[in-house]
C-alpha cells in the first residue's frame, strides 16, 4: 500500500505516514497467516505433505504467530493514524517511533527465518533465548519477547507524551491506560516456573488478558474514533459506551479469565466465577455501533467511508458472536469438560479473532487509504466498489464455513473422544479417524480456500481503491 500514489493536495501528518508503513507490513503478514494456515490444513488431511521440509507443527506455529503479529502491527498503525488528529499536536518522539518500526519489523523477519530454518533440536536454555520458548501461541524466543515489550513501551511513550502535550480526550485517556496493560501483562509470560499449574496460570494471563482484555479495549478506542470519522457520530455517545466497555472489562474480563483455570489444578470456585463472567465483554461494542447508527439517523445515515463503516459493523457483530456467543456456549465447566481442546475451541478462536480484531484493522486500512488517495469519495456508487463488497463477502463466507466445519468436528470429538471413550488415547484416535470428523476437516479446508480468495481480492482492492475517483469525500456533520 505504501507504494501506491496519493494526491499531494492532501497532507498527511507524521504519524499517518508512519501508520502506512505499519499497515503495509500488517497486510503482508495477513497473507502469510493465510498461506501457513492453508498449508497446515492440507497437512492435517494429508500428513505426508511437506513432511521433513516444513512440518505441521511449524506451519501451525507460523499461522498463529503471524495472526498475532499482523494484528499488533495493525493496531499500532491505527493508533499512530489517529494520534495527532485526536491530540491536536505533532507526535512527541516521532524519530523514536520510526526507529522502533524498523526494529520491530526486522525482529519479526528474523524470528520467522529462525522458525523455518531451525525446526528441530535439543531443548536447552539457549533454545529458549534464541530459538523458541516452546509455549503454545507465544513461541517467540526470549529476546523477541523482550523486544516486543521494549517496542510497546516506546509506543506508549509516543502516545502518552503526545496526549500530555496536546488536548485530552476520553478516547485518548482510555488508550493511554490500556497501553500500560498492553506492555505489563505480556510480562506474565516471560518467566518460568517448574510447577505446571502455576506456569499455565500465568501463561493464560498473556493468552487471555493480553489479547482478550487489552486488545478489546484498544479496539473500543479505534471503533469510537472510526464512528466519529465515518458517520459524524457525537463524541459523547461513543465515549460513554467506551467507558462502559472498560468497566465491564475490569468487572467481567479479569474474572472471566477463570474459565481457563478449570483443568490446571486451581481451586474449584473458579468453575462458577469463570463460567459466569466469560460472555459479557463484547456487549458494549455492539451497543456503541447500534446507538451510533441510531444517532446518525438525523443525517439520513450518510457515511464518508462505506467500506470502513461496513467493516466496523462487521466487527461489532463478529465480536458479539465470535467472542461472546461462540465463547460462552463452551466455557461453562459442565460443557467445557467435554469440549476443551477439541475443534470446538478452534471454531471459537477463528471466529473471535477475525470478528473482534481483524475486522477493525481492515476498517482502519480503508480509513487511511481514503486520505492517502487524496480524501476521495468512498460513499455510494464508489468506482470499483464490487471489489470491497465481494472481499467482505468471501472473507466472511470462508470464515463461517471454517467455523461451522470445526464446530461439527468438535462436537464429534466431544461425543466420541470425551463422553464415550473417556479422554483416553484410544478415544482420541477413534475420534480423529471418524468420517464425521474428517468431513468437517475437508469442509474447513474448502472454507480456507474461499477465505484466501477473499484475502486476495481485499489486497487488490486496497491497492486500487480510489485511484479512479475524482469526487471529494462526503463531509459528515462535525463532532
Amino acid at each position: 500500500m505504501a507504494a501506491s500514489g496519493h494526491s499531494p493536495a492532501i497532507t498527511m501528518n507524521g504519524g499517518q505516514k508512519l501508520a502506512m508503513k505499519y499497515f503495509t507490513v500488517a497486510i503482508a503478514l495477513f497473507g502469510a497467516q493465510c498461506l501457513f494456515g492453508m498449508l497446515a490444513g492440507i497437512q492435517y488431511l494429508h500428513p505426508d505433505f511437506l513432511f521433513g521440509i516444513l512440518d505441521f507443527s511449524i506451519n501451525r506455529m507460523l499461522h498463529i504467530n503471524a495472526m498475532i503479529v499482523w494484528l499488533l502491527f495493525g493496531f499500532i498503525g491505527s493508533v499512530y493514524w489517529l494520534l495527532e488528529d485526536e491530540a491536536g499536536v505533532p507526535i512527541v518522539g516521532l524519530p523514536l517511533a520510526k526507529l522502533i518500526f524498523w526494529v520491530f519489523t526486522l525482529a519479526v523477519v528474523v524470528v520467522v527465518l529462525v522458525f523455518l530454518l531451525v525446526q528441530i533440536g535439543p531443548g536447552k536454555q539457549s533454545t529458549i533465548w534464541l530459538i523458541t520458548e516452546g509455549r503454545e501461541y507465544i513461541e517467540a524466543p526470549r529476546w523477541a519477547d523482550i523486544g516486543i515489550v521494549v517496542c510497546v513501551l516506546a509506543f506508549f511513550y509516543n502516545v502518552a507524551a503526545t496526549f500530555a502535550r496536546g488536548r485530552f480526550t476520553h478516547i485518548g485517556g482510555v488508550l493511554v491506560m490500556d497501553l500500560v496493560a498492553l506492555a505489563g501483562i505480556y510480562l506474565a509470560g516471560m518467566f518460568y516456573t517448574p510447577n505446571i499449574s502455576m506456569d499455565q496460570h500465568w501463561w493464560w494471563w498473556v493468552i487471555h488478558l493480553w489479547v482478550e482484555a487489552t486488545w478489546e479495549v484498544l479496539v473500543g478506542c479505534l471503533m469510537a474514533y472510526g464512528l466519529i470519522k465515518t458517520m459524524g457520530v457525537r463524541r459523547q455517545i461513543v465515549e460513554t459506551w467506551l467507558y462502559i466497555e472498560v468497566a465491564l472489562m475490569f468487572g467481567s474480563g479479569i474474572l472471566g479469565l477463570g474459565h481457563h483455570y478449570f483443568w490446571i489444578g486451581t481451586p474449584e470456585y473458579w468453575f462458577t466465577i469463570g463460567g459466569f463472567f466469560s460472555a459479557l465483554e463484547p456487549i458494549p461494542l455492539v451497543a456503541m455501533v447500534v446507538h451510533a447508527v441510531f444517532d446518525a439517523g438525523h443525517h439520513k445515515l450518510k457515511s464518508a467511508n462505506n467500506p470502513a463503516l461496513a467493516w466496523i459493523i462487521a466487527q461489532a457483530f463478529g465480536n458479539f458472536f465470535g467472542a461472546g456467543v461462540w465463547g460462552f456456549m463452551h466455557t461453562l465447566p459442565q460443557i467445557n469438560l467435554y469440549t476443551h481442546g477439541t475443534q470446538w475451541t478452534a471454531s471459537h478462536g477463528h471466529l473471535a479473532f477475525f470478528g473482534a480484531y481483524a475486522t477493525m484493522v481492515i476498517a482502519f486500512l480503508y480509513i487511511a487509504l481514503q486520505k492517502w488517495r487524496g480524501n476521495v469519495w468512498m460513499g455510494g456508487n464508489l468506482v470499483g466498489a464490487w471489489k470491497w463488497k465481494w472481499a467482505i463477502f468471501l472473507l466472511h463466507a470462508g470464515m463461517i464455513t471454517m467455523v461451522m466445519a470445526m464446530l461439527i468436528s468438535g462436537y464429534e470429538q466431544s461425543q466420541i473422544e470425551r463422553a464415550i471413550e473417556g479422554s483416553t488415547w484410544m478415544g482420541y484416535f477413534a475420534a480423529q479417524g471418524h468420517r464425521w470428523f474428517l468431513q468437517g476437516m475437508y469442509w474447513r479446508q474448502i472454507g480456507g480456500w474461499v477465505f484466501s480468495a477473499g484475502f486476495v481480492l481485499l489486497a487488490w482492492d486496497l491497492l486500487t481503491i480510489g485511484k479512479r475517483e475524482t469526487r471529494s469525500a462526503l463531509q459528515v456533520p462535525g463532532e
